[in-house]
């Protein structure tokens, strides 16, 4: 009975874990002599007094056998359907449009290249899905930020479990809905000159059609979110870059053809080494050590336990963000129609002298945000509190609260420098290279992709530990 106990300890600690953007929060208990927290909400991490080294269990090896025998296969098969689900729209087109002509209009435009490479092409194919998962993103943006003026919004999010964050997220998807009826009639007045019979009647009709194609998307994303394999926002923006990165590379190629070959090296290498340290920065972490007033902190029962911080705690939702608000001075200037809209959506787009110092600002005002959002020390201070935990030679209470904000602080500073200077990286290689065939890219589409990519392989990891002991419960409900 023992042994069952403390697998289904493990159980729900493991469950627990997978959700890897979710905020660290304290037990209302010390570990229990196995090592798990006794309550149900995510238990900080313990390690042993001794500093031996660990090692790799028996049950942590890769099994085949057992990855087929579990749910994993068929949730990643839905996975790839949703996915691919999700481009099959860009292609189902709006009727009307000379999309040829519109094609090679944006390919001669920069600045509607990079939006529309972020879309993964959909704005250029005037398809079903063209607006993408823009209006969502828009809509969260909106609301995260009204939640800080508004304590109602703020307290329905984090204080009010479950229904409260449904709640929430229906708001948000009724503002996605009006920011894509908005978004709709603004993309189809932009592409008037390329429509062989513009009118009210096919103005209403393909606005229906974009906002419907909006909304799928939406409902596409919470699908792929409940398969607990991923953000469905950032899975959704993976596809629609990821779609775009052969045409990028063969683009790459047709440019340095007959030029010195050293360009395509520089970028290859720029590449893998941009990969390797985000891949780098997403795994780093601050361990901040806690001890509990409890018996179990002696003997060979005493374990160190400490609360893990991320370096980049934040994930690519500060990128997402960033990404769509530098994509807002296009809009407007498509629906103002007006020299001075032109010329300052140039200058702060990609290429523009405005672009990167403001992009960057722009990531760092919503890395330090982000992180203040999911976790607040004041919140943190208070579980610490009861649940008789505190970090040594700090005073439980306010000090801690104090001593957890320096500290984050100064962590999503030094995560903005790192976002920063990936950000920057392309430009730099750009102008060494005077290839322009990832400009569209902008830095920001590497960094979504290999976020969602390391942040994906982490949670079928933590999905394939979960079957290995639902098969434990299901042994020992079978037996009991």
């Amino acid at each position: 009975m023992g042994l069952r106990q403390s697998r289904v300890v493990a159980m729900r600690a493991t469950e627990e874990g997978t959700d890897t953007e979710a905020k660290p929060r304290v037990p209302d208990s010390p570990p229990t002599p196995s090592g798990s927290s006794s309550s149900s909400g995510t238990p900080v991490r313990q390690q042993s007094s001794g500093g031996g080294t660990a090692t790799v269990s028996r049950d942590e090896a890769f099994s085949w056998q057992e990855f087929f025998a579990s749910e994993l296969p068929s949730k990643l098969g839905v996975l790839v359907g949703l996915i691919v689900l999700s481009r099959v729209g860009v292609y189902i087109r709006i009727p009307g449009v000379d999309v040829e002509s519109f094609a090679a209009a944006m390919s001669n435009n920069g600045l509607m290249g990079y939006v529309d490479a972020l879309s993964g092409g959909s704005i250029s194919k005037v398809g079903l899905f063209s607006l993408g998962i823009i209006p969502y993103i828009n809509a969260s943006i909106v609301l995260q930020l009204f939640s800080t003026a508004f304590p109602s919004l703020k307290k329905m999010q984090r204080e009010e479990g479950a229904q409260g964050r449904a709640r929430f997220q229906y708001y948000q998807k009724l503002a996605a809905f009006a920011f894509a009826i908005a978004q709709s009639v603004g993309q189809l007045s932009y592409i008037k000159p390329y429509v062989t019979d513009f009118s009210p009647a096919w103005l209403a009709g393909s606005t229906c059609a974009l906002t419907a194609g909006a909304m799928a998307l939406v409902y596409l994303a919470d699908t792929i979110s409940e398969l607990k394999l991923g953000n469905g926002t950032s899975v959704v923006i993976f596809a629609g870059i990821a779609s775009a990165l052969p045409g990028s590379v063969g683009e790459l190629v047709a440019q340095n053809a007959g030029d010195d070959p050293t360009n395509v090296a520089i970028y290859a290498t720029a590449f893998f080494l941009t990969t390797l340290g985000i891949v780098y920065v997403q795994e780093a972490e601050r361990r901040i050590p806690i001890n509990y007033s409890s018996r179990y902190a002696a003997g060979n029962l005493a374990r160190q336990s400490y609360l893990p911080f991320k370096v980049n705690a934040t994930g690519v939702m500060p990128l997402i963000f960033a990404s769509s608000l530098m994509a807002a001075p296009t809009a407007i200037a498509r629906y103002l129609d007006a020299p001075w809209a032109d010329s300052f959506a140039q200058t702060v787009g990609p290429g523009g002298q405005a672009y990167l110092p403001v992009s960057i600002a722009l990531i760092a005002f919503f890395n330090y945000y982000y992180t203040f959002l999911q976790l607040e020390p004041k919140d943190l201070s208070e579980q610490l509190k009861r649940g008789g935990a505190a970090i040594p030679a700090v005073r439980p209470g306010k000090q801690t609260a104090e001593y957890v904000t320096e500290t984050l602080t100064r962590m999503s500073i030094l995560g903005s420098v790192f976002l920063g200077v990936l950000s920057a990286a392309p430009a730099v290689v750009e102008g060494l290279t005077h290839l322009t065939a990832f400009r569209g890219f902008a830095g920001t589409s590497v960094l979504i992709m290999v976020g969602v990519a390391t942040d994906t392989a982490r949670r079928i990891r933590a999905e394939q530990a979960m079957a290995k002991y639902q098969d434990v419960e299901k042994l020992y409900d079978s037996t009991s």
